[in-house]
C-alpha cells in the first residue's frame, strides 16, 4: 500500500480523493411490498425521513416474467415485492415522485430490460427527459444461475439481453448504471469473502468481454458498470474484502481489457447488510449485527448503502423498523466522525494482511474459472455453484456444532416476547388481478400483436431488443405477455444436477 492515495489507480483506499468528506454515501433503502400504490406510500415515507435514493424490490412473478394472473402468481402477488405487470402499475408506483429528481435502484434480472422500459417511459409520461435519469438497474443474471435462481431464460440468450441492454443505455441513458454485477447473493448463499469477491468479478469479466465481443469499446461502456456486495459479520475481514475488490477489479481493467480511462478502473459498489446473518430469535441483536455490518461497509469505502431491519427472519419491515435501519446509516454518518477520513484503517497490519490475502484467493479462483472457458461454461459445469455449496455447508455445520456461535441462536438462548409484525393486504392478488382485465379490455388488440410480433421478430434476428420492448410496453403490453414472447425464442432454463 506504500505511496498509495485515496483517487488513484489501483484504488484500494477509495475511489475518490476526499472520500465521504466532500459527499456522502447515498442511503438508499430497499422497499417494495404489496401493489404498487403500497410501496409509492413507503417510498414517500422513507423520502420524507432522510432517504437519499429509491430502491425497489419487486415480487417473484414480476422476477419470473409472470404477470398477477398467472396461475402460478397465486400467494406471490406482492409478497417479498411490488407486483408490477405493466405501465400503469409502475407509474402508480412513482406517482408524485419526478424522476429527474431522484436517484433510483431497480433490484431485477431477467426482466430488466421490461422493468427499465416501463421506468423510462414512466419518466417521459411525467415530461422528464430519459438522458437526466440516475439510477442503477440489477441486470446481473450470471449471478441467478450461481446463486438465486429467479433465471427464465438459458445463460447465453440471457447474455444477449444484458448485453443490449448495455449498449441502448450507453445511448439514451447516459447517466445510468447498466448493471449491477452482484457478490450479495453469492454471499447469502454461503460463500467465504473471497469467493464472493472471486465469483463476482469473474462475472464481470463475463460481461464485460461479452460487450467487447459484440463491438462495444470499454472505455465507452465501463465507466456506468457498478456493483453490488454483501457485508458480513466478520468486521475486519469485511472491510480488507471492499480494499481488495477494488484493487483486484482495477488491475484486471487495465491489464486484461487495456481500459484507458480511470473511471473504466474504479469499481463503484453498493452494499447491503447480510440478511442471511439476521436472527427471528431475540430480534433486537439484529440492530447491533446490522449497525457493525454498515460501519465495516463505511470504512471500507462504500458508495451506497442499504440497512436491513430487525424484523426480516420474520416478516417484510415495518414502517418504525425501516425508520430505525436508516437512522443507523445516519448516526454512522453525522455522530461518528468516521466519514472525515478516507480508508481510515488503511495501513492497519491485519486490515492490510487480510486485503492481500482475499485478493489473491479471489484472483486464484478467476485464473480457474479461466482455465474452464470463462464463467459461462463454469456455470454450466456447476463449478461456482458447487463451491458456494461446500462453504455452505461447511459454516452450517460449524453452526450446529457450536464451533460458530451465532448469539440467541446456539448460545445465550432466552425466551422472547414477539414484536410486531407488518402484515401484508392479503386482497392484493385479486385486485391486481382485476386491473389485468381491466387494461387487456381497453387496450388495442392490434397494436399488442403489431409489438409482440416485433419483439419476437428481433429476438430471432440481431438487432437491439430494447427498442421493440419499449414499444411494447408503450402498447401496454404487460410483463408476462413480453415475456413469454422471449420464452417462445430463447427456450426457458432448467439446471442438470
Amino acid at each position: 500500500m506504500s505511496g498509495e492515495r485515496p483517487g488513484e489507480f489501483p484504488f484500494t483506499r477509495g475511489i475518490h480523493p476526499e472520500m465521504y468528506r466532500s459527499r456522502l454515501w447515498t442511503m438508499r433503502q430497499y422497499a417494495g411490498f404489496g401493489a404498487a400504490e403500497e410501496s409509492n406510500q413507503r417510498y414517500k415515507y422513507l423520502l420524507s425521513q432522510g432517504i437519499t435514493g429509491l430502491s425497489v424490490a419487486f415480487d417473484l412473478p414480476t422476477q419470473m416474467g409472470m404477470d398477477s394472473d398467472h396461475p402460478l402468481a397465486l400467494g406471490e402477488t406482492g409478497r417479498v415485492g411490488v407486483a408490477i405487470s405493466s405501465l400503469a402499475s409502475m407509474e402508480r408506483l412513482f406517482e408524485g415522485i419526478r424522476l429527474d429528481q431522484v436517484t433510483t435502484s431497480m433490484t431485477i434480472n431477467s426482466t430488466a430490460a421490461i422493468l427499465l422500459a416501463l421506468y423510462v417511459l414512466t419518466a417521459r409520461r411525467q415530461g422528464v427527459d430519459p438522458a437526466k435519469l440516475q439510477g442503477t438497474i440489477q441486470n446481473d443474471i450470471l449471478k441467478e444461475y450461481i446463486a438465486r435462481g429467479t433465471y427464465i431464460y438459458p445463460p447465453r440468450a440471457a447474455m444477449r439481453i444484458v448485453t443490449d441492454l448495455f449498449a441502448w443505455t450507453s445511448g439514451e441513458l447516459p447517466l445510468w448504471n447498466s448493471i449491477s454485477i452482484s457478490g450479495y447473493h453469492i454471499r447469502e448463499a454461503g460463500s467465504t469473502a473471497a469467493q464472493e469477491v472471486g465469483f463476482t468479478l469473474a462475472n464481470a469479466i463475463a460481461y464485460i468481454q461479452a460487450a467487447v465481443s459484440a463491438g462495444q469499446a470499454v472505455d465507452h461502456f465501463a465507466p456506468r458498470l457498478s456493483f453490488f456486495f454483501n457485508a458480513h459479520n466478520d468486521f475486519l475481514e469485511e472491510i480488507a474484502k471492499f480494499r481488495a475488490a477494488r484493487r483486484l477489479y482495477a488491475t484486471l481493467m487495465r491489464e486484461r481489457f487495456g481500459a484507458k480511462n480511470p473511471k473504466s478502473m474504479m469499481l463503484r459498489f453498493h452494499t447491503q447488510t447480510s440478511g442471511a446473518t439476521l436472527t427471528a430469535q431475540q430480534p433486537d441483536n439484529n440492530l447491533v449485527r446490522v449497525t457493525i455490518q454498515a460501519l465495516a461497509a463505511v470504512l471500507g469505502g462504500t458508495q451506497s448503502l442499504h440497512t436491513n431491519s430487525r424484523d426480516e427472519a420474520l416478516a417484510l419491515p415495518s414502517e418504525e423498523s425501516a425508520r430505525l435501519a436508516l437512522r443507523t446509516q445516519q448516526v454512522i454518518a453525522h455522530e461518528t466522525g468516521v466519514p472525515e477520513v478516507p480508508d481510515p484503517l488503511g495501513g492497519a497490519w491485519h486490515v492490510e494482511q487480510e486485503t492481500d490475502r482475499i485478493e489473491a484467493e479471489a484472483r486464484a479462483l478467476i485464473e480457474r474459472i479461466d482455465g474452464m472457458g470463462g464463467m459461462l461454461p463454469a456455470i454450466e459445469q456447476r463449478f461456482p455453484q458447487r463451491e458456494i455449496e461446500a462453504s455452505a455447508y461447511r459454516q452450517q455445520r460449524e453452526i450446529e456444532s457450536g464451533e460458530r456461535t451465532v448469539v440467541g441462536v446456539n448460545r445465550f438462548t432466552m425466551e422472547g416476547a414477539p414484536i410486531p409484525l407488518f402484515q401484508l393486504d392479503p386482497a392484493v392478488g385479486a385486485r391486481e388481478m382485476e386491473r389485468l382485465r381491466q387494461i387487456r379490455a381497453s387496450r388495442s388488440a392490434a397494436a399488442v400483436a403489431d409489438r409482440l410480433g416485433g419483439i419476437e421478430s428481433a429476438a430471432r434476428g440481431g438487432e437491439n431488443l430494447m427498442p421493440a420492448i419499449l414499444a411494447a410496453c408503450e402498447a401496454m403490453c404487460t410483463l408476462g405477455e413480453i415475456s413469454d414472447r422471449l420464452r417462445a425464442v430463447f427456450g426457458e432454463y432448467r439446471e442438470n444436477a
